[in-house]
């Protein structure tokens, strides 16, 4: 890819840079924070297979075919 101004690509390598930092400065988090986004991660998924399937059992009903 071609770019005529070379500033694209000096941003790039200081997105890198930055992006470097940021790794350098996490830390693992403790098993208390773990398990809370996992918890929080579940309901999500589990909310938005709900509203999935409340959403497939209004098309049956419109509809009336168990398939489409």
């Amino acid at each position: 890819m071609f770019f005529p101004d070379r500033s694209v690509t000096m941003g790039l390598g200081s997105f890198f840079q930055s992006a470097t930092r940021l790794l350098r400065t996490l830390a693992k988090p403790d098993w208390k924070t773990f398990w809370l986004s996992i918890k929080i991660d579940f309901i999500g998924v589990a909310l938005l297979g709900a509203i999935g399937y409340l959403f497939k059992l209004i098309s049956v009903h419109i509809t009336g075919v168990p398939g489409a």
